[in-house]
């Protein structure tokens, strides 16, 4: 129910209920912004859109520990996202009421993380999301009509090449690594599986037989949680891997050199036992082994994965499948690290026009008029 009513002082007073009954009304100088404003609110109401406006006086903090709370996110997913919002969101908009940020207080905040906190391109990005997040639910629940992080201008990521490692750099690698994890090295080089996908292996993952491998968990580290076994980072890295020869007898070899007990035993285990802890394995195995190999600092044992991924582009897999192995969310994914990988479009245009003229002998301008070679 709504109306409007002319008071003594010569204002307009307009008046209307929402969804729970509450009266909400403004003071107009003129009737007919006071009507405007009543149909912009039916017409919400009407269409579903209508926001209370207590709602966006909520305070963002407020607002934000109650979604970040309920989300299902894993552990180390639900930690970085604590983090992002604990150092630099609530220290902008700790006090701020959801409704009061604007889209340009967003922009001055996404410029002031890389110039004021000095943090890189691609974390700006990261910690922009979870921000980003946390406004597209407040406007899911009807807290605020629009969110303010909507045509946010992020900085530019430089994209880094991938350089793979070749098939000699990880013969020597394996061979410089202890031997319990030799196995673990050639494999990773064989399938492209993440580091933890690779911890995460147990027996009954393995089909040696039919040369597959099923990825269906991982091993994965935060400081609250420990080491703990959860699910594949996406649900397309739930896959199965098809096993090379060189990765059947790296196996062989492995399960001949450190047997494992029954189905449910860590196909890689830690020098004490257990499934492989990351923080150990590079501080102890790693790192030690790729310095005695010459391998440049930094190298990670996902650069096996980019070795695994290098092959497949080499040997003429197309993106898709390429996508597939290694459990992306999509193509673009992939296109966007590896994109430089694969053959060079210009050199195969080229390739193509040739071989079209080569059979007919068009190519050959020397029997052409003189106006028409001109």
């Amino acid at each position: 129910m709504a109306n409007i009513q002319k008071r003594p002082n010569g204002k307009w007073r307009a008046r209307y209920r929402d969804l729970d009954g509450k009266e909400h009304a403004r003071h107009f100088d003129r009737k007919i912004d006071a009507q405007r404003w009543l149909d912009e609110v039916t017409a919400s109401l009407v269409t579903g859109q209508y926001v209370d406006p207590r709602s966006a006086k909520k305070l963002f903090k407020e607002y934000a520990e109650e979604w970040r709370t309920r989300q299902p996110h894993r552990p180390s997913t639900a930690k970085a996202v604590a983090q992002h919002l604990r150092c630099y969101a609530y220290p902008a908009w700790e006090k701020r009421a959801l409704g009061a940020i604007k889209p340009g207080d967003v922009q001055k905040w996404v410029t002031d993380l890389t110039t004021t906190h000095g943090l890189a391109a691609s974390t700006t990005r990261t910690v922009f999301n979870t921000v980003n997040a946390v406004f597209r639910a407040a406007v899911r629940d009807r807290m605020i009509l629009h969110n303010p992080c909507e045509g946010a201008k992020l900085p530019a990521v430089p994209r880094k090449r991938v350089v793979p490692l070749s098939v000699e750099q990880v013969r020597r690698l394996s061979a410089e690594i202890p031997a319990r994890y030799r196995g673990l090295v050639l494999l990773g080089a064989a399938t492209g599986l993440r580091p933890g996908e690779l911890f995460g292996l147990q027996l009954r993952h393995v089909d040696l037989l039919h040369a597959t491998m099923s990825v269906e968990q991982q091993i994965q580290q935060t400081a609250k949680h420990g080491v703990y076994v959860g699910p594949p980072k996406t649900t397309r890295s739930y896959r199965t891997a098809p096993l090379p020869k060189v990765a059947v007898q790296a196996l062989h070899a492995h399960l001949r050199d450190f047997p494992v007990s029954g189905p449910e035993g860590w196909l890689f285990t830690a020098p004490e036992g257990g499934p492989v802890v990351y923080t150990s394995f590079m501080d102890g195995s790693w790192r030690p082994a790729c310095q005695r190999a010459g391998k440049p600092k930094g190298t990670g044992p996902h650069a096996l994965r980019h070795h695994y991924a290098s092959l497949l582009i080499k040997h003429g897999e197309s993106v898709k499948t390429v996508s597939e192995r290694l459990g992306h969310t999509n193509a673009a994914m992939t296109l966007n690290i590896y994109t430089h990988l694969w053959p060079d479009s210009e050199e195969r245009t080229r390739a193509a026009v040739d071989r079209a003229y080569a059979d007919d002998g068009s190519a050959d301008r020397s029997d052409l008029p003189d106006a028409e070679a001109a």
